[in-house]
């Protein structure tokens, strides 16, 4: 297939988006992109059941974007991969967009295999951090952040007494030494040149494959779905939500119609100037029912769930939700118009300023 891209069915057309493919490949199988580059499916442990990972070929090897993460039903995805559409050929090199542990959770099991990694530096610094800290229960910084964030008594008593999520479970140790990506650098793959753009909010320095056609977007770049802008409690006073705005803004210009745009989940789509605006549209929406609500009166981060997601948010999601809900009250804080003030059962109690 050539840099046309589009296979032989009808186009779909949603939300103003157009997507080419009605259908993903299953895990272990592949589809054609263009010559030289895959598409793989591979499976996950959680509600989000799948990410994206992108082969392109090298000629003695592949180089494979965002390979998923560690568990037996992934590898053997992969290796279904590697014996089939891959043709036996090895991974030679592996790009990871972001620290997340679905996108490099077996980025040290290729390394192991001769595989040269290409990331950030903010996200190998992150996922070697995160891959350290082992928590047999959450520590005393995890639970006062849960508590400030008014975490429901029965949900944070179950959290409390539980081993938390490790990075180290579902992600291979990562060996020293990486490649570094940077804002403009240009690197060649699948027989292409592809010019590094970095974006921010949903993680540090993600790092997105561009050429005028096409584009490797990873998480920054999704059709359907929000990336999640979380506050976590080593930095509880962070502000994602404006880096996620102004990266979005910053992408803008580099944007067109016409390019073909393989995210890290979901299925490929053409409007990419339409869906940063969207993204952009999107968390501006989020801040004004927040406003809204705050005018009506104080609340914890937790009681802002309802008019945030405008969906009940159940007990599996009820993490991600919580460190969101912190991300927009941070970032109205950090623009002057919230305050906050601490109950004595430590919760931020936020109001309008």
């Amino acid at each position: 297939m050539t840099s046309a891209h589009l296979p032989s069915t009808k186009s779909r057309i949603r939300h103003g988006l157009r997507f080419p493919w009605a259908h993903p490949p299953e895990p272990g199988a592949a589809q054609q992109i263009e010559d030289g580059l895959l598409w793989l499916r591979l499976p996950l442990p959680m509600a989000l059941d799948h990410v994206n990972a992108y082969a392109l070929d090298d000629g003695p090897g592949w180089t494979l974007v965002d390979p998923g993460i560690d568990t037996p039903a992934c590898r053997a995805a992969i290796d279904a991969a590697l014996a089939g559409p891959l043709a036996g050929k090895p991974v030679t090199r592996v790009i990871v967009t972001h620290h997340h542990p679905d996108h490099i959770g077996l980025a040290g099991w290729f390394q192991a295999r001769g595989a040269e990694l290409w990331t950030t530096r903010t996200a190998w610094l992150m996922a070697r951090m995160l891959q350290l800290e082992v928590q047999d229960r959450p520590d005393a910084v995890t639970l006062a952040f849960w508590r400030a964030a008014g975490m429901e008594p029965a949900i944070y008593a179950k959290r409390a007494a539980v081993r938390p999520f490790n990075m180290a479970d579902c992600t291979a140790p990562l060996l020293q030494g990486y490649r570094r990506l940077e804002e403009g650098a240009t690197l060649c793959a699948g027989g292409r040149d592809w010019v590094v753009r970095l974006g921010d909010g949903h993680a540090p320095d993600h790092a997105m494959l561009w050429r005028p056609d096409l584009v490797l977007g990873g998480d920054q770049l999704l059709p359907s779905i929000s990336a999640n802008l979380g506050v976590y409690p080593r930095e509880p006073d962070a502000d994602p939500v404006a880096e996620w705005i102004g990266a979005a803004a910053a992408l803008e210009p580099f944007a067109s119609n016409d390019q073909l745009v393989l995210p890290g989940h979901k299925l490929p789509f053409y409007g990419l100037p339409l869906r940063l605006r969207q993204m952009i549209d999107n968390h501006h929406g989020a801040l004004d029912r927040l406003r809204r609500l705050l005018a009506q009166g104080p609340h914890t981060a937790c009681e802002c769930f309802p008019v945030l997601f405008k969906r009940r948010i159940n007990e599996d999601s009820y993490g991600l939700a919580l460190v969101e809900a912190v991300a927009h009250l941070n970032h109205l804080w950090h623009r002057g118009e919230v305050g906050r003030t601490a109950r004595p059962d430590g919760a931020w109690i936020w109001h309008l300023v």
